[in-house]
């Protein structure tokens, strides 16, 4: 049994940790809000993300796979999502001329931090698909094993996105020093540009399957 979970675990541990390498939404604004946050910046984040994951896990147990891959759940999310993104991206970049660097809040508002982690999953049609999809499977598989088996998978699968995005925020805030202020606006602008672009690829992939299917 003790093997089993710990298999689980680290199975989880390893999937979890190639998604998280993978640039997104969540990561490059974790990239531009801990240059100016600092180090609390990933694990704030990541805690909004598990909040939302953890309420999907319980979803997902109680059949609601079959409604997330809905063709026309798929769209709304990808239109709904490409507008967020596209306005968080416009908003940086006008932004940009008064952009100079501080020293990090001794205080950051973590709750903005939270909802901004929370809402960066929830807009993202990918994430849904992979859990309804790979994530459901692997939920089944650790059902074998009870609430334990489902426990192990999901401290193994936050945890991996929590190591990663640390070790961001920790990168960034500890760097922040070597950026000057045209460095800092060209680090903020090219996370701004980053969101357009995935704005752009979630209204594209949205549009598509509205093509396609309706």
């Amino acid at each position: 049994m003790q093997l089993a979970l710990a298999t689980i675990f680290c199975t989880s541990f390893v999937l979890a940790l190639s998604g998280a390498l993978m640039p997104g939404p969540l990561l490059t604004v974790t990239v531009s809000e801990s240059s100016r946050r600092g180090t609390i910046t990933g694990p704030l984040m990541i805690f909004g993300h598990g909040l939302l994951e953890l309420a999907l896990i319980v979803a997902l147990l109680s059949g609601l796979a079959p409604f997330l891959v809905r063709d026309d759940v798929f769209v709304f999310i990808s239109l709904a999502g490409g507008a967020v993104l596209l306005f968080m991206g416009t908003t940086m970049l006008r932004s940009l001329p008064d952009q100079v660097m501080a020293s990090p809040a001794s205080s950051p508002d973590s709750r903005n931090l939270i909802v901004a982690g929370l809402v960066l999953s929830a807009v993202n049609p990918y994430w849904l698909i992979w859990w309804a999809s790979i994530g459901l499977g692997y939920i089944m598989h650790s059902m074998k094993f009870g609430i334990l088996g489902v426990t192990a998978f999901f401290c193994g699968h936050i945890l991996a996105d929590l190591a990663w995005y640390t070790l961001v925020s920790f990168g960034i805030a500890r760097g922040r020093h070597m950026l000057g202020n045209g460095l800092y606006r060209k680090l903020i602008g090219g996370c701004a540009i980053f969101l357009i672009v995935f704005a752009c690829w979630f209204v594209y992939s949205g549009v598509n399957r509205a093509i396609h299917v309706f």
